[in-house]
């Protein structure tokens, strides 16, 4: 497993991490046995950074990676969020709240500081606001959290975080169907040394080239009930794009790939092939995923003729889909 810098944390993370949304059983039902197994899994292929939040199946996530790590020593670096608890979103924010939902998660997860905490796409008015963010620096002066972050939705609010002289890491949606950062955001993050964590790397599993129409998913999945964003915002969801549009998108991307290239292998890489990129949090449900996962890291960069293929299919093929903006 190949490490990078993460950003101003200056720690050395795998540049392949651990999503633990499924772990909350947000993708459908994790037992606890299945969970824990995730979690051992990513510490054997080298995996040291684990991305949770406090709603992930209200807490369950986190409680579980504090189950394990309370068994384990191994001591991977955790990044939780706050901002989307019932208590705060979308227009109970004050300091004294997100600081009590902040020693929530770190009861939960058994630690005494957080090691990252990123606001987690918090509402456009309340981020623009600025006082989240400063909020953010007067925690991080009482040692409630070591760093903090953002995951944002769009790329106008990652501008704004990165004004703040503080910030650690930008967590973003960032992959082969969702191309625009390269250009609008990342010059920026090498300038201020902000690390870059990209979440749905897959597009939901769309990249994994394994889904087909008619494909079924459980009710328990946000796959199933946010498809179109009814639940939150549809970008979180397949890119943002249509699951029947998507499944034709990834056919029509796997058969103009060579004869020894997969959809999955590529979207990965294709990540890694950006320096600004600190860490990908692909998410798994199975011990099976996170090891194929974490094969990208030793996967050869792709060659300039693909780079440039794959930005000419998203940029006519693929950006026209996508809903709920970039």
């Amino acid at each position: 497993m190949k490490t990078r810098i993460l950003g101003k944390t200056g720690w050395t993370i795998s540049e392949i991490g651990l999503g633990c949304w499924q772990l909350g059983n947000d993708f459908g039902p994790v037992e606890e046995k299945q969970a824990l197994a995730v979690l051992e899994a990513a510490m054997e292929q080298g995996i040291n950074f684990f991305d949770t939040a406090d709603v992930y199946g209200a807490g369950l996530s986190e409680e579980r990676i504090g189950r394990w790590l309370a068994s384990s020593s191994s001591k991977p670096k955790i990044a939780t969020k706050v901002g989307r608890d019932a208590a705060l979103y979308p227009d109970g924010y004050t300091k004294e709240k997100v600081k009590q939902s902040l020693q929530a998660s770190a009861k939960r997860l058994g630690v005494d500081v957080i090691n990252l905490a990123q606001l987690h796409c918090v509402p456009r008015d309340v981020l623009f606001a600025g006082d989240i963010l400063a909020w953010m620096e007067d925690l991080q002066k009482e040692g409630v959290i070591e760093h903090f972050g953002a995951s944002v939705e769009m790329l106008d609010e990652a501008k704004f975080c990165c004004q703040s002289d503080k910030l650690a890491s930008l967590q973003m949606l960032f992959n082969v169907f969702r191309q625009d950062a390269v250009e609008e955001i990342f010059p920026l993050v090498e300038q201020q040394n902000v690390g870059v964590i990209v979440r749905l790397p897959l597009a939901s599993g769309l990249l994994t080239g394994k889904m087909h129409h008619g494909y079924q998913f459980s009710e328990q999945d946000h796959r199933s009930y946010n498809k179109d964003g009814a639940a939150f915002h549809v970008g979180e969801t397949f890119n943002g794009i249509p699951f029947d549009t998507g499944v034709d998108l990834v056919s029509e991307l796997s058969g103009k790939l060579t004869a020894n290239q997969n959809v999955l292998d590529v979207a990965l890489r294709w990540i890694l092939d950006q320096p600004q990129v600190s860490t990908i949090i692909a998410g798994a449900s199975q011990s099976s995923q996170v090891i194929r996962n974490a094969q990208a890291s030793e996967l050869p960069a792709l060659d300039g003729e693909l780079h440039a293929r794959l930005k000419g299919f998203y940029q006519t093929k693929v950006r026209q889909h996508i809903r709920g903006g970039i």
